[in-house]
């Protein structure tokens, strides 16, 4: 029976945990000598690695002096909160990583919180000790008053501290005297950590994640809870829904290295990844194929948000993707269900061509859209909406704890834009020139709130919220208050014409960039929408004169990115996604046809 440490990783965005895993990795000797593979094994899908955010859940194993570490990787965000609980249920124990300037961070603050309710013990690990100003010894208090304040136990109070650095790859018990390695943690893990309890009896196994192989198709991941599965055994689905279905495990695999290595058997306590199966989601559970005994499924958080999904239908559908029919996007919205466990998806009232897709956050769901247009999927989204509940008779709707750190001369305007969003202040506190604000705002209020904060502060704000609980409606909030600028007709947009509108408000297009009548193509000064003609051209006469030949000078054009353009469009308004260009729109692209629709 082989010795098994199973241990989770918590750290905020951009604290070092994926570069402390390349390291444990370095050490654990997964890469021939001379060949350093790591350079983010983890962070491995191209929007992970361009956002410096993990978004999925990826299990890695290192062989330590004989025992085996399984390395399991949480995200980082309160948005997707449905990957992180799934995941803790397969860990022992946990490692949590702070920035020791930094301390830690609101979303650490959300995993830990679920890890220390299940019972994990943490070891702390205090990172990137070498850079300027920082303050191993504070970093340290902070900690200690995080975990006291989220109710850990006496044995969880009474945790190991490792100071170190990660990227210069050592890790020791005295942050002034670094050591040549990072081995002193891989022993406090091994000593710290619990072991598995190994349980006898008849098997069980909660699939926790999937995987997906083009040879054997998907692959269920989790953590035997008791028994021993063997290849080739007969074996129970019991599925969420309470149904049962016999059926055989074809192949057994465990996690060695960032691979998957053939087993006969695995034992209750280690993870392995299970081939063969047909029918099966997350929180279902494997048990025995006499006397089957289910584990208790998963509980997930509920959704918050919800988006308009359509079909495009603008004038220059079809010119850049693959795949832009509703079978398209409906099979593609199914697919991501099975393994997107926060994610909901129904029909738009009777329409075969819409769906309501609900989430964690604005990052949930843009998540979902960038990667379907890295795909070759073309589709239009709405504004995002607030799913609100009802309780006690009351309308309620999601609050979220709100963290903005900015510099102290701009800490009164953030006051004012937050509590005019219905936010309350709930703390202050400065830290060197920089002030820590905290506020419990609803979700309404956050959205299109970034861009905004980061105008004011004139990009220095460092801003964070993760979902509270429900409370009383708050009451309207006013949102964007400019109109939009909206396109005539289908052409060319010019610059001869650009120009002239400047005065008029700023643009999203640039010269020779080809608009239809409909798009939004920049934002008015005044509130209320402007319909401009840009594709109208210069008049070529043979009159010169003074004064009326200036070359058009442009003003560069405002980029949004997609979460931007998400929280920026109105509620008559669509954001077009395709491959290649994003871009905004009315709902009723004929000038007139919207106007009759707003008499009535």
């Amino acid at each position: 029976m082989q010795d098994i440490r199973n241990i989770a990783i918590i750290a905020h965005v951009d604290h070092g945990k994926t570069t402390l895993v390349d390291k444990m990795m370095l050490a654990g000797n997964l890469f021939r000598d001379g060949q350093d593979l790591s350079g983010q094994v983890l962070d491995s899908n191209d929007l992970e690695r361009e956002r410096g955010i993990t978004i999925l859940s990826k299990n890695v194993s290192i062989n330590w002096k004989g025992t085996k570490i399984n390395i399991i990787d949480t995200p980082g965000h309160s948005d997707f909160g449905g990957e992180v609980e799934r995941v803790l249920n397969m860990a022992d124990g946990c490692l949590l990583l702070v920035d020791a300037f930094e301390g830690p961070m609101p979303q650490t603050r959300f995993v830990l919180q679920k890890a220390l309710q299940i019972g994990l013990k943490p070891i702390v690990v205090v990172n990137k000790v070498d850079k300027p100003n920082c303050r191993p010894e504070e970093v340290y208090e902070m900690v200690f008053d995080l975990m006291f304040s989220l109710n850990a136990t006496e044995d969880q109070l009474d945790f190991p501290v490792v100071y170190g650095s990660a990227k210069n790859g050592w890790m020791g018990e005295d942050y002034k005297e670094p050591t040549g390695d990072i081995n002193y943690l891989l022993d406090k893990i091994v000593e710290v950590i619990p072991a598995p309890k190994v349980i006898e009896g008849t098997p069980q196994m909660l699939i926790t994640s999937l995987d997906y192989s083009n040879y054997t198709g998907r692959i269920a991941v989790g953590r035997v809870h008791r028994g021993v599965l063997r290849e080739g055994m007969n074996v129970t689905i019991a599925h969420r829904d309470g149904s049962m279905e016999k059926t055989r495990i074809k192949e057994l695999h465990t996690f060695e290295g960032m691979g998957h290595v053939k087993a006969p058997e695995v034992a209750s306590g280690d993870i392995c990844a299970i081939i063969g199966l047909e029918r099966f989601e997350i929180g279902d559970t494997i048990c025995d194929f006499e006397n089957p005994d289910p584990l208790p499924p998963i509980a997930i958080d509920e959704p918050t948000m919800s988006m308009l999904f359509t079909i495009n239908d603008s004038p220059f559908f079809g010119k850049e993707g693959k795949f832009v029919t509703s079978r398209h996007i409906n099979d593609r919205l199914q697919k991501e269900l099975e393994k997107n466990l926060a994610l909901r998806v129904r029909q738009f009232e009777d329409s075969t061509d819409k769906w309501i897709v609900s989430g964690r956050g604005v990052l949930h769901l843009s998540v979902l859209i960038e990667t379907m247009r890295r795909e070759g999927y073309e589709l239009q989204v709405g504004q995002p909406q607030v799913i609100y509940k009802e309780i006690d008779g009351v309308k309620c709707e999601p609050i979220e704890e709100l963290t903005i750190n900015v510099p102290e001369e701009f800490a009164s305007k953030m006051i004012d834009m937050v509590t005019r969003r219905k936010g309350e202040m709930t703390s202050m506190e400065s830290q060197a020139d920089r002030v820590n604000i905290e506020f419990d705002v609803p979700s309404r209020g956050i959205i299109g709130l970034r861009t905004n904060v980061l105008t004011a502060s004139q990009g220095e704000a460092i801003m964070a919220h993760r979902f509270k609980e429900y409370q009383p409606y708050k009451g309207d909030i006013s949102r964007r208050i400019n109109g939009s600028m909206i396109a005539m007709e289908t052409g060319t947009a010019y610059a001869y014409s650009i120009d002239k509108l400047q005065d008029r408000g700023k643009f999203f297009i640039d010269p020779g960039e080809e608009v239809y009548a409909g798009e939004v193509v920049g934002e008015h000064v005044h509130d209320n929408d402007l319909v401009v003609n840009v594709t109208k051209a210069k008049q070529l006469t043979n009159t010169r004169a003074s004064g009326s030949d200036d070359k058009a000078r442009i003003i560069p054009r405002t980029v949004l990115s997609l979460e931007e353009a998400l929280e920026y469009i109105k509620e008559d308004e669509l954001v077009e996604v395709t491959p290649k260009s994003m871009r905004m729109r009315k709902i009723i692209l004929d000038h007139n046809e919207r106007k009759k629709s707003q008499k009535s």
